[in-house]
């Protein structure tokens, strides 16, 4: 935004001091409130994941193997949400202008990497073991897959009430109850090789854990590349609010409207609005009280411009 000076007079509302509000209070209290839940999280995983790790070793299953590894990456992904959310809350400063609130955006991210990574890992292993099935320890298996079950989704409810609001939030929830479901898969198919024999239902079961992972990442991974890209949170109706500022007494044209996310619960806006007659503070607090009210824009910019033909070099639409 750095050009805006080639356009005239500026007139930047900032009035709206409380824009971290502008999402309502679950959006606004979502790292703080959710400081239990992500210790809760890491703990009771981290458990998880020696228990599955050795009695998957001990009992020679790749589909408790599998699930060990996949909620390892949950604990490295429940680090990175934690450390992020805790990051988002900290003042700007220096270069950081916006403080790091975007360092949720790049926790989810990074949440969609690490699942991606241990899927690969998982299936590889799963089609070496499909070419020679070997003895599994289905009882073991069943116990400790079972208990799995209870702590995932534990914890996926510990999260849920935010994952609406935040996909940092939505990206622990995500992880957690895709959890639940495959430690699910792991104590069906342990059951089955007990009842019938087939070998080979264990390496056919990580290979659905995969696909499930695969599955539930694909939103999360589009979603945080977005918000990488600066691209407008998703939901966010652009000609809606293009019509509203449009709407506004005295606004007679808009350009250089752009709205993107600070943080992965936080959306800013900044638009040119060309007013032959001016406009006060009065008309800038109102403006950006209505762009909450109505699009959960808590950070907004304005730019007035008296003149239509003041020659504003961010004025045609392929400009940026």
């Amino acid at each position: 935004m750095g050009s805006h000076d080639h356009c005239g007079h500026h007139h930047h509302d900032h009035g709206d001091h409380s824009h971290e509000h502008g999402h309502g209070h679950a959006h606004v209290h979502a790292p703080a409130n959710f400081g239990k839940a992500f210790a809760i999280g890491i703990t009771l995983n981290t458990a998880l994941v020696i228990a599955e790790a050795v009695y998957g070793y001990i009992g020679n299953s790749t589909a408790l193997l599998a699930d060990a590894g996949h909620n390892l990456s949950d604990v490295l992904g429940l680090v990175v949400a934690w450390g992020a959310s805790i990051a988002a809350r900290r003042a700007p400063s220096g270069r950081f202008t916006y403080g790091f609130r975007a360092s949720t955006i790049l926790a989810a991210l990074a949440n969609a990497v690490f699942l991606l990574v241990a899927t690969g890992a998982i299936g590889w292993e799963a089609i070496l073991r499909l070419r020679e099935p070997e003895p599994v320890a289905g009882v073991t298996v069943m116990v400790v897959a079972g208990i799995g079950i209870l702590i995932n989704g534990f914890t996926a409810l510990l999260f849920a009430r935010g994952r609406k609001d935040d996909i940092n939030i939505e990206g622990a929830y995500l992880h957690m109850a895709a959890d639940a479901a495959v430690s699910l898969g792991v104590v069906i198919s342990a059951a089955l090789i007990i009842w019938t024999g087939w070998l080979w239902l264990d390496p056919v079961t990580s290979l659905v854990i995969c696909a499930t992972i695969l599955w539930s990442t694909t939103s999360l991974l589009r979603s945080s590349i977005d918000m990488s890209m600066a691209a407008a949170p998703k939901g966010t109706d652009l000609g809606a609010i293009k019509m509203f500022l449009l709407e506004r007494p005295g606004v007679a044209g808009i350009h250089d409207l752009h709205v993107w996310p600070i943080s992965t619960t936080e959306t800013a806006l900044t638009c040119h609005l060309v007013m032959p007659t001016g406009a006060g503070d009065a008309f800038l607090m109102e403006t950006a009280q209505q762009l909450k009210a109505s699009f959960r824009i808590g950070h907004t910019t304005l730019q007035i411009e008296t003149h239509p033909d003041n020659g504003c070099a961010l004025a045609p639409d392929d400009v940026v």
